[in-house]
């Protein structure tokens, strides 16, 4: 498995930016109000994904005190960071350029509590972003360690 890439990230966001900003921009009127509740539930992700992250990264380093990592486990958590890759990718494009085409809408209420909606969500996309890929890369086995045996047990 090749880690996720810049292309993919970066062409998933122009793209469902330019799709979104079109939409939103043509058939606003019509859209309902733009829910809150994604801003937390993307912000709790990207907290659980960089915990995980972090104590993925010192199993796999051994570090004192932890058990080895089964690679199963570690391959799951890199699937798992990549699915996230995509969704925050998706997420990022889908909320900013909603956020773009709401700016000349500021002037109305419902428009403007829909554009921090927005740009609340665009941050916790980026946040489930930053962690997805600090999990993929957690899940690197550090160069130095290919030689060594591997504990049994446990």
């Amino acid at each position: 498995m090749r880690p996720t890439g810049w292309r993919l990230v970066l062409g998933t966001i122009l793209i469902t930016g330019m799709l979104c900003y079109v939409v939103v921009d043509q058939a606003y009127a019509s859209l309902p109000l733009l829910p809150w509740t994604a801003i937390p539930t993307l912000a709790l992700l990207a907290v659980g994904e960089g915990i995980t992250a972090v104590h993925t990264r010192r199993r796999i380093r051994r570090v004192a005190g932890t058990v080895p990592i089964d690679p199963l486990s570690a391959a799951r958590l890199v699937a798992l960071a990549k699915a996230s890759a995509v969704l925050a990718s998706l997420g990022i494009g889908a909320f900013g350029g909603m956020a773009l085409a709401l700016l000349s809408r500021l002037h109305a209420p419902a428009s403007r509590a829909d554009a921090l909606t927005a740009s609340g969500t665009l941050l916790a996309a980026g946040l489930v972003l930053a962690a997805a890929l600090f999990l993929e890369y957690s899940c690197r086995v550090p160069d130095g360690d290919e030689g060594e045996e591997q504990p049994h047990g446990e």
